[in-house]
């Protein structure tokens, strides 16, 4: 037997940088073959010479739903069977009041963080229910679960994303396929406050200023842990703060 062929396949979107790239990495040294799937193709092509033969690069916007039916169409054979999904690829754009906010920004969010989700997860589902085996692993925020002023859209995205996790779960009740969401918070070594505040580093370096945030190895280790439980459990949401962060009071406008 060609134990190549035999090695679990994940697929890992936005695997160019931050939690995507660590993951692919960490994917990769666990004996993964991983479909590394992002926008930016010359990043992918480190990931490749990082990994020769173990990982397969594939330049790709979740938000184009004819680029993700090829990606599924086109794989070779040695990552045909995809049994992770890690739906990584997602953004935050702005922190200005809902007033403020421009309509772009909210549509791009909508369309990557919860349309691009949805049709890269309903690409590969049908495979994995069909070996009855898998494991949809979903990038989600603690933003999905706390709101804060500025976040608006951004986390009714991850709020979408931790619904849509539990309804696929009860969707696949009777097989053996699981599905998880990851909510981190506070997180640092990635380019997400930079994409935030579009390109701004000051203010993205303000966010951090003072803070050991959680990172993208964090991240990654969270998944190879999910994926590592026995195949009878199944974890529903795990949400993930470093010490320096928690949940903020309710906030109380009052007239001077």
């Amino acid at each position: 037997m060609n134990t190549a062929t035999t090695r679990p396949v994940a697929l890992v979107s936005g695997a160019s940088s931050g939690f995507g790239a660590a993951i692919a990495r960490h994917l990769a040294r666990s004996g993964h073959r991983v479909v590394a799937a992002a926008r930016r193709s010359e990043r992918l092509a480190e990931l490749v010479a990082e990994f020769p033969g173990q990982i397969h690069a594939v330049p790709l916007d979740v938000r184009e739903r004819s680029a993700i039916s090829a990606l599924i169409a086109n794989l070779p054979d040695d990552f045909a069977n995809i049994d992770v999904l890690v739906n990584n690829a997602g953004l935050a754009l702005g922190l200005e009041p809902a007033q403020r906010a421009e309509l772009d920004d909210w549509q791009q969010m909508i369309e990557t963080n919860c349309l691009g989700l949805v049709a890269l997860t309903h690409a590969v589902l049908p495979s994995m229910v069909a070996r009855n085996r898998g494991h949809v692993i979903n990038i989600g925020s603690i933003a999905g679960e706390y709101p804060y002023p500025g976040g608006n859209v951004y986390g009714a995205t991850k709020a979408f994303v931790e619904q849509f996790t539990l309804n696929l779960k009860a969707d696949l009740l009777g097989t053996a396929v699981r599905v998880s969401n990851i909510e981190p918070g506070l997180s640092g070594g990635s380019e997400f406050s930079n994409v935030r505040f579009k390109g701004n580093d000051d203010k993205a370096a303000a966010v951090y200023a003072g803070t050991a945030p959680l990172t993208p190895d964090d991240i990654a280790d969270t998944v190879d842990w999910l994926i590592s439980r026995p195949a009878h459990v199944n974890i529903n949401s795990i949400s993930i703060m470093p010490v320096c962060q928690a949940p903020g009071a309710l906030q109380v406008a009052r007239k001077s």
